[in-house]
């Protein structure tokens, strides 16, 4: 194409060239012919001027010499001839006057030579008349004056300097002429040699385009031979459809489709002869679409010429028309999808059967665009059939891909199915656990076609067994804690009473201060061992009604009182919050156990955030929590926008000992303590947090069932009108 456009605007720019040459050439030519024509005329002129200078000399010397006979004579014929001389003499110099008129300085000179003539001629006269009345002897006096030679001589001299310029004038034109007349020649013999030349060029410049056009138009055909071929060889039927809607061309597979053996048959008819009846209005919009240069798609049925209906799927594109640049011709791609229609079907009337079924099933291509999703995924899943089917099942239910997912993948493609467990996400972005089971459905030809999975969610079982698994550990963790604790507490009793012994026998100051550090270290440790004790035992101890909002009185007293003051606490207690029957001095250890770990989460400061609230837990939140059980209970929340935790944290924070504090900071029991309080009080522990936006601690109490004022179920009724 670059080419071809390369030596068009070559062709272009020779042939722009040539006009320019032909056209200068013209304009010389046109120049020098017009200085020759000047040229010629000003020489004529000249001619003519000069001739008429000396015919008037000529005439002027006749009529003198006509005069003189007749003075001498007195015969009649000399005095008609002076009177035809007399009379030429006029006659030149008027045709003398009328060809110079208009040249200014050949009249002024004319202007000079008129009076003289005139007066000669004048003279010429009187002496004439003076010869009829006075006779020849009067005459010869005036002939013999000086007064007509003189007059004579400045008439002969003027003329004679008119001539000499003149002729002068007209040597230096002739030579002008002569100058210009070879100059035209040359100039036309280049031009003629460069006209010749651009000829040649030319000539040579379009034999080649034509040969070039020859070949190209060769070349065309070959490849359109070539391109005929390779359309009829396309396993699709290729359609080429015109504005109005008649058929431009066809190829092989389209004829085949069609039901047809010659392309004359559909060439030029309306291509919509072919399409079921319930289509003709869906394809004539799509038709008139393309037609308006916008892309389409669109399945239909066609019944051929023998009677056969198939089920077609149409790509269509539109194609700007050679002829007329604001509009195009339809382009149409169209497969026979009647098996895979059929298929569908097939897969339908079976997933009929399947919808029956509580497990999630679906089936998805190769591509992974889902094909079918059965009542059991819309209700696992939260999306309808409709809203799913043709999307990618990637994208839909998993956040990432993972090397699982990809191993699943190759093994049911290798294998032709798989097992195993799945994260997904819901509608809701909720993450569930599923076991999944796929196998891989083989087309007529053993080639993989699609992907059949059932998904059991197994989120609430994997969540009670993680719970009932941390149960053991740290029950295990709390026996052998407890072992170590009663051994260490043996250890330490006799150091203490030692050193109590020394205090009395060592009076000295020093010794006492080293004793007193020595006491205080060994009483420490039996505090921690008590703690150990408390958490591996459990606590038991005497319990009372206890009321939450004056106990969360004195935790925002201490936070006011001991805390940065870039920590800013948020405190919501409502007044008719439930009593829980326990011990206040335990459950104010769990609290402050709760605070201290939030305040130190936010050492750059931070929002502090407690509240609580009545909260009836039911059958089904009482399935997902293992310690929890069906009941009335008061929640307990203590939020920080704290640094928050990994979940490799989160499922650790509760075992004895273990910190993520600084060496001397924390010994890592006082959340495994509160756990144990919270449980020993018969209640459980929440826990929701992310790194870099804080930690949630929600502690559930089992609300008392002893009130002087309020029943449990005036309890109840109160948490219904509050809702």
């Amino acid at each position: 194409m670059s080419k071809k456009w390369y030596r068009v605007q070559k062709l272009k720019a020779i042939f722009v060239l040539a006009l320019a040459v032909v056209f200068t050439n013209a304009i010389v030519s046109y120049s020098n012919t017009v200085k020759l024509i000047y040229n010629q005329q000003w020489l004529a002129y000249s001619y003519k001027f000069i001739t008429q200078i000396e015919s008037i000399q000529s005439t002027l010397k006749d009529t003198e010499t006509a005069q003189r006979s007749y003075l001498i004579t007195a015969d009649a014929d000399d005095l008609q001839g002076y009177l035809a001389a007399y009379q030429q003499t006029n006659s030149n110099i008027q045709i003398l006057k009328n060809l110079t008129a208009n040249n200014r300085q050949k009249q002024q000179w004319i202007a000079l030579l008129e009076p003289k003539i005139t007066n000669i001629l004048k003279i010429l006269q009187q002496e004439i008349s003076l010869r009829q009345n006075q006779g020849l002897e009067a005459v010869r006096q005036q002939i013999l004056s000086d007064n007509d030679k003189q007059i004579g001589k400045e008439i002969h001299q003027l003329i004679n300097d008119s001539l000499k310029a003149e002729k002068n004038l007209l040597h230096q034109e002739m030579q002008q002429s002569q100058a210009n007349s070879q100059k035209a020649i040359v100039t036309f013999f280049i031009a003629a040699i460069v006209d010749l030349v651009l000829v040649a060029l030319l000539y040579d410049l379009l034999w080649r385009y034509i040969r070039q056009l020859q070949q190209t138009e060769l070349a065309l055909r070959q490849s359109e031979n070539r391109l005929r071929a390779m359309i009829d060889a396309e396993p699709e039927c290729i359609q080429l459809i015109a504005k109005d809607g008649t058929l431009l061309e066809i190829n092989a597979e389209g004829l085949a489709m069609m039901e047809v053996e010659n392309a004359d048959i559909l060439i030029g008819k309306p291509v919509d002869a072919v399409v079921a009846p319930e289509y003709k209005a869906a394809f004539a919009d799509l038709h008139e679409s393309v037609c308006q240069g916008n892309k389409g798609t669109l399945e239909f049925e066609i019944v051929g010429f023998k009677g056969t209906r198939r089920y077609i799927e149409t790509h269509a594109v539109p194609l700007r028309n050679e002829s007329d640049d604001n509009t195009f011709i339809h382009l149409a791609l169209t497969r026979d999808i009647t098996q895979q229609k059929q298929a569908e079907q097939k897969i339908r009337e079976q997933a009929a059967l399947l919808d029956v079924s509580k497990d999630a099933i679906l089936v998805r291509n190769i591509h992974n665009q889902i094909l079918f999703w059965n009542k059991g995924a819309q209700s696992l899943y939260g999306w309808k059939a409709e809203e799913v089917v043709g999307k990618n099942v990637l994208q839909l239910l998993y956040k990432e891909i993972s090397p699982q997912l990809e191993d699943a993948y190759l093994k049911v493609m290798d294998t032709g199915e798989w097992r195993g467990e799945l994260h997904q996400l819901t509608r809701e972005g909720k993450v569930i656990i599923v076991e999944s089971r796929w196998t891989l459905i083989r087309d007529d030809n053993e080639q993989p076609k699609s992907i059949l999975s059932v998904n059991t969610e197994i989120t609430q079982q994997k969540q009670l067994e993680a719970q009932l698994l941390r149960s053991q550990r740290l029950e295990s963790i709390g026996t052998l804690a407890g072992g170590i604790a009663h051994d260490l507490n043996n250890i330490l009793s006799p150091i203490l009473m030692s050193v109590q012994l020394l205090q009395k026998k060592l009076p000295d100051s020093q010794s006492q201060q080293i004793l007193q550090t020595l006491e205080n270290n060994v009483k420490r440790g039996a505090n921690l061992l008590k703690q150990v004790l408390s958490f591996a035992r459990g606590i038991e101890s005497k319990r009372t009604i206890v009321e939450i909002q004056p106990l969360m009185a004195e935790i925002e007293q201490i936070i006011a009182q001991t805390f940065p003051k870039s920590i800013s606490c948020q405190i919501n207690i409502p007044k008719n919050l439930w009593y829980v029957r326990g011990d206040i001095t335990q459950l104010h250890q769990v609290l402050i156990n709760l605070v201290i770990n939030a305040r130190d989460a936010m050492p750059n400061g931070g929002i502090l955030q407690i509240a609580a609230e009545n909260l009836v837990i039911g059958e089904h939140s009482a399935q997902i929590n293992i310690d929890a059980k069906v009941g009335s209970y008061i929640a307990i929340v203590v939020t920080d926008t704290g640094m928050g935790m990994s979940s490799e944290v989160q499922q650790r924070i509760f075992e004895p000992f273990f910190t993520t504090k600084e060496v001397g900071k924390g010994t890592g029991l006082g959340l495994s303590t509160a756990l144990g309080i919270v449980k020993n009080h018969g209640g459980f522990v929440n826990v929701y947090s992310q790194l870099g936006r804080g930690t949630q601690f929600t502690v559930y109490l089992p609300a008392s069932t002893f009130r002087d004022t309020h029943s449990p179920s005036q309890q109840l009724e109160s948490v219904i009108k509050d809702a």
